[in-house]
């Protein structure tokens, strides 16, 4: 009978609980369960005569009913059911990790006379450009390899500007890339436009490395010395394409009938921390590869570039001083001589607060006799620049430019203005100090 109390008690308990609803009040700490109510044993005569009567059910105390309503809500949490998990990542769980951005460039310009801007997203006559669209793509394909791609937009069609694989972990502190590159001969060349201080291509760039910078499938390969300062060495091969981005070097019509086709790309860059205010990069490059003005006849191109930046750390405007030289020295080889020739370009921009900055520039190319591709320009070209920028926000710009062409070759100088709006939307890396 002793376990008919129990078994009553149990079920009254439940019947409790139910009436009392899904709502369980604050924890308190479990009780031991009752122990049941001791009855008399019941003799032969009594079972034979009638059953026994029932005995009064215990009622749970206000502890008891808190315990089973907290044990019945953790017995429905444990069966409840979650959406399923695949075992790896999604389609959509994987997109969510490539860095995406869109930049607009866009331009109106005039120009007293014929314009003679040699860079492919120059605005290059009086009234408005498309500079480009740039479709910008990055992720890490896995701990090894990271893909990067720089697709621009144009009235003329779309180019794969760059599009390219680096590694994350090779030994010894060498990196390699390997697809369509922008060489990193000088400073400016792997710049992108929206990464200009000015609206237009520099003109020694334009003129020795092409309109749209010195680029070509290949690899890369770069080493970073383990000294007190940065050094890092690197060297790359890469095909000689068209004029506008191997310009000085092969028109891209004659294949590739061994590796002394390639145009190998060598450079050492440094980068020295003077004070902590200013800091200095410093880098050598050279460029070798053929011509196509004969069989055998080779291009030399030398290059050095000096980055100087001053940032008073304690500055409450976070301004900004910077100044960028370069010089290039080219020589090429053809029937019966050598031409030669160097150009020079320099840059000095002020930042007055995050929102405004102004520059100066200054840029100039020599000139040879019976050069095959610039026959006009046989004397110096000089070219003076100044910009005034306000920037929004860090995603967008406008800026305004005037400058002035002094080519020797024409009987006028030319007068310009130019008015740029920039916009960048998505996620997009900094690019190189």
């Amino acid at each position: 009978m002793g376990s008919c109390v129990v078994m009553g008690a149990m079920a009254s308990s439940a019947m409790v609980l139910a009436q009392q609803g899904p709502d369980a009040p604050a924890e308190s700490p479990p009780l031991p369960a009752p122990e049941p109510t001791p009855t008399e044993p019941a003799t032969a005569t009594e079972d034979v005569k009638a059953p026994a009567e029932p005995t009064a059910e215990p009622e749970l105390t206000e502890e008891e009913l808190k315990l089973l309503q907290e044990s019945i809500a953790a017995d429905q949490a444990d069966v409840s059911t979650s959406p399923p998990q695949s075992p790896g990542p999604s389609a959509a769980a994987a997109a969510s990790f490539l860095d995406v951005a869109v930049i607009l460039d866009a331009a109106a310009a005039y120009f007293t006379g014929e314009p003679l801007q040699a860079g492919g997203h120059d605005p290059a006559q009086t009234g408005f450009t498309l500079q480009q669209l740039e479709l910008s793509l990055g992720a890490n394909v896995d701990p090894f390899l990271r893909f990067d791609a720089n697709l621009v937009f144009t009235f003329e069609g779309v180019e794969v500007e760059e599009a390219y694989a680096t590694t994350l972990d090779l030994p010894a502190s060498l990196q390699a890339r390997a697809g369509q590159l922008l060489t990193r001969f000088g400073r400016t060349n792997v710049l992108h436009p929206h990464a200009w201080h000015f609206v237009d291509q520099p003109l020694a760039n334009g003129k020795f490395l092409g309109g749209d910078g010195s680029r070509g499938l290949g690899v890369e390969a770069s080493w970073l010395a383990p000294l007190p300062w940065y050094v890092e060495v690197l060297g790359s091969a890469t095909t000689a394409e068209a004029e506008c981005c191997a310009r000085s070097f092969t028109d891209g019509q004659g294949g590739i009938a061994s590796p002394a086709d390639l145009i190998a790309t060598t450079a050492l860059k440094q980068f020295f921390e003077l004070s902590a205010d200013l800091s200095l990069a410093f880098g050598l490059s050279g460029q070798f590869g053929r011509n196509p003005t004969g069989p055998g006849h080779r291009t030399e191109l030398y290059g050095t570039d000096v980055y100087l930046r001053y940032r008073p750390l304690d500055s409450t405007t976070r301004s900004a001083v910077s100044l960028t030289a370069e010089a290039m020295v080219r020589r090429r080889e053809v029937p019966g001589r050598a031409l030669s020739d160097l150009g020079v370009n320099s840059e000095l921009v002020f930042t007055f607060t995050p929102q405004w900055e102004a520059g100066a520039r200054y840029g100039l190319v020599t000139g040879v006799e019976e050069d095959y591709l610039d026959p006009e320009q046989d004397k110096k070209h000089q070219r003076a620049d100044l910009q005034l920028t306000y920037y929004p926000s860090h995603f967008s710009r406008l800026r305004l430019q005037g400058g002035w062409d002094g080519p020797d070759f024409r009987s006028a100088p030319i007068w310009k203005g130019m008015i740029a709006f920039e916009v960048v939307t998505g996620a997009h890396g900094a690019h190189g100090y």
